[in-house]
C-alpha cells in the first residue's frame, strides 16, 4: 500500500515560534525590517524644506529683515535694489525674478542643490523614490520565486546599501534622482524576506510572527527620526542608514532558504535537511519516514512573470481577488506615506511628530495580532480602513486654531492606517498558491504603490486647502473598506498550494482540511 503523502503545513506544527529554530529567525527578519525601514523613508528627513529668501547683492540686517518679515513680495521674486539698501519706498521700485538664493540652512539639500522656487525637484524624489520600488517589487517578486527567497533578499540588502552610500557623495541633483530609483529598484529586502518567513511558520503562530517581526518598522522609523535630529547634515545621516546593510553579508550562513519554496521546487532533499536541522536545535523529534513522506512538486524552471500571472489570473476568483488586492494596496500605500510625509508639516517640533506617528505604527503593529485571532481577517481590515477613512475626514475639516485636536487626531488615524497596512501584508499573502505567492504578493503590492508615487506630491496640495491629504486618506479608505466585502476571510485556511485550493478559502468545508493528514501535534 502506498504511503500517504504528508503536507508540510503538518511537519511544521511541531515547531513553536520561540522555540531556539524560529526566535532566530524572528530575530534575523526583523533586522531586516528595521533597517527596510530606513531605506525606504529617509528622503522625507533628507529632502526637507527649508526656509529661503532672494538673494541681494546688500548684506545689511536691517533691510534684510524689512525684505523676509514686513513685505508680502512672493519669494521667487525680488526688488530691484540699485543703491545703498534703501527701503524707504520699496513699493515703487520694479520687481524682477530671482535667479538665487539665500538658505536658512546653506548646507540642506536644497540649498546645496540650489533648489529655491523649484519645489517639484524637492517632492520628485519622493516620487522618484516609489516608482522604483513599484517596478523593483515586480523584478524582485518574480526572481524570489525562481531563485529563492534567501538569495535574492540577501543581494538585495546588501546593493541597496551601496546605492545609499553612493547618494551620500554625489555632487549632482539629476545623478541623485537617478541613485533613488535605482536603491529602490534593487535594494528592497522585505518583501522576499516576509515571504520567506511567512512560508517557515505554521499557520497558528503566523500573526504572532507578523507582529513581531513588522512591529521593527516602527522601531526603524523611530531612530529614523531621532538619527535625523541627531546627524542634522544630509549626507553623513545617508552613511549612518547605509552602512549597516553590509551586516547582511553574515545572513549567507545564518539564514535558510524557505522549505515551502524548496519542496515546490521539488528540493526535497535540501528541504528535509533545513527540517532535521531546525529539529535539532530544537531538541525535537521527527521521523525521517514522516519526512520522506512530505509532499513535493516539481514546476517548470522557465516560468516567467507572465506566465505566472496568466496561471493564476485564469480563476475568476483568484483575478477578482488580485484587483482587490491592488486597491487595497494603493489605498494603503497612499495613506502611509501620505501620513509620514506630512507629519513633519504638523505643528511643532518635526522629529517628534515624526516619532509620534511611528510610535502610532508600532502600537498597532503590538495589538493587530492580537485583533486578528479574535476577529479573524476581514473584520478588522475592514475596521481598520473604515475607521481611517472617518478619522481623516473630521481631522481635515478641523480648523487650524485647533492644532491640538488636528494633531491628536492625526495621531489616531494613523494608528488605525497602519493597523490596515499590517492586515492587508499577511492577508495579501495568504491569498494566493505557494508557487505564486510572492509573485501575486508583489505584483499586488507594486501596482499598489502608484499611491506612494502620488503621496509625495500631496505637500504641494496645501497650499490651496491644508486638508487636502486628509481628505484625500479618508476618502479613499471607506472606498476600499467597502470593496473588501468581494475577497473571502481566510483566517480558517492554511496557505494554499495551488490554484484549486487557493479557490477554495472561505469556505468552511473546503478540499484543503479534509486532505491534510494531521501526525502529532501534542507537543506543540
Amino acid at each position: 500500500m502506498a504511503s500517504t503523502e504528508i503536507e508540510f503545513e503538518d511537519i511544521i506544527e511541531k515547531f513553536k515560534l520561540f522555540s531556539p529554530y524560529h526566535l532566530k529567525l524572528v530575530v534575523l527578519l526583523a533586522f531586516v525590517s528595521f533597517i527596510d525601514a530606513w531605506h525606504r523613508a529617509n528622503y522625507i528627513m533628507v529632502v526637507e524644506d527649508v526656509n529661503y529668501w532672494c538673494k541681494y547683492e546688500c548684506n545689511e540686517s536691517q533691510f534684510l529683515k524689512v525684505i523676509r518679515n514686513e513685505t508680502n513680495l512672493d519669494r521667487c521674486l525680488k526688488y530691484s535694489i540699485t543703491d545703498n539698501c534703501a527701503f524707504d519706498d520699496l513699493k515703487e521700485r520694479s520687481i524682477e525674478t530671482c535667479h538665487d538664493w539665500t538658505y536658512e540652512k546653506p548646507d540642506s539639500f536644497m540649498g546645496e542643490f540650489k533648489l529655491g522656487c523649484q519645489d517639484w525637484k524637492r517632492t520628485l524624489v519622493g516620487t522618484v523614490h516609489s516608482m522604483g520600488l513599484l517596478i523593483g517589487l515586480l523584478i524582485i517578486g518574480p526572481l524570489s520565486d525562481k531563485y529563492g527567497r534567501k538569495a535574492i533578499f540577501i543581494l538585495c540588502g546588501i546593493m541597496g546599501g551601496i546605492v545609499g552610500l553612493g547618494k551620500s557623495i554625489t555632487a549632482w541633483y539629476w545623478i541623485y534622482v537617478a541613485l533613488e530609483f535605482v536603491q529602490v529598484l534593487i535594494g528592497t529586502p522585505f518583501s522576499a524576506a516576509f515571504t520567506l518567513g511567512i512560508e517557515m511558520v505554521p499557520k497558528r503562530n503566523r500573526l504572532r510572527f507578523l507582529g513581531l517581526v513588522s512591529s521593527f518598522f516602527g522601531v526603524g522609523d523611530i531612530t529614523l527620526a531621532l538619527l535625523a535630529w541627531s546627524v542634522p547634515y544630509w549626507r553623513n545621516l545617508l552613511r549612518v542608514l547605509y552602512a549597516p546593510s553590509f551586516i547582511f553579508l553574515i545572513y549567507i550562513f545564518a539564514m535558510d532558504e524557505s522549505i515551502r519554496w524548496l519542496l515546490i521546487k521539488g528540493r526535497k532533499e535540501e528541504a528535509i535537511n533545513i527540517i532535521q536541522k531546525a529539529a535539532k536545535v530544537n531538541k525535537i523529534h521527527i521521523s525521517n519516514e514522516d519526512l520522506h513522506r512530505m509532499k513535493s512538486e516539481k514546476t517548470s524552471k522557465n516560468t516567467g512573470l507572465l506566465d505566472l500571472l496568466k496561471i493564476t489570473m485564469k480563476s475568476r476568483k483568484l483575478l477578482l481577488r488580485t484587483l482587490m488586492c491592488v486597491l487595497m494596496w494603493m489605498t494603503s500605500s497612499f495613506s502611509v506615506y501620505t501620513l509620514l510625509i506630512n507629519s513633519v508639516n504638523l505643528a511643532g517640533n518635526k522629529y517628534l511628530n515624526y516619532g509620534a506617528v511611528a510610535c502610532a505604527s508600532s502600537m498597532a503593529v503590538l495589538s493587530g495580532g492580537f485583533l486578528m485571532e479574535n476577529l479573524k481577517r476581514r473584520v478588522p481590515l475592514i475596521t481598520g480602513m473604515g475607521m481611517t477613512g472617518l478619522i481623516f475626514i473630521i481631522q481635515s475639516l478641523v480648523p487650524k486654531e485647533y492644532s491640538l485636536l488636528a494633531a491628536v487626531l492625526f495621531f489616531i488615524g494613523k494608528y488605525f492606517s497602519a493597523l490596515a497596512f499590517l492586515f492587508i501584508y499577511l492577508y495579501t499573502s495568504e491569498l494566493f498558491p505557494t508557487y505564486t505567492r510572492n509573485t501575486m504578493h508583489a505584483f499586488c503590492s507594486s501596482v499598489g504603490r502608484i499611491g506612494s508615487i502620488l503621496a509625495p506630491q500631496t505637500p504641494l496640495l496645501t497650499q490651496y486647502w491644508s486638508g487636502i491629504p486628509s481628505m484625500l486618506v479618508g476618502s479613499l479608505s471607506l472606498i476600499t473598506a467597502i470593496a473588501i466585502f468581494l475577497v473571502p476571510d481566510t483566517s480558517e485556511d492554511p496557505l494554499p498550494d495551488t490554484v484549486e485550493e487557493a479557490e477554495a478559502i472561505g469556505h468552511k468545508k473546503n478540499n484543503i482540511s479534509t486532505s491534510r493528514v494531521t501526525i502529532i501535534s501534542s507537543c506543540c
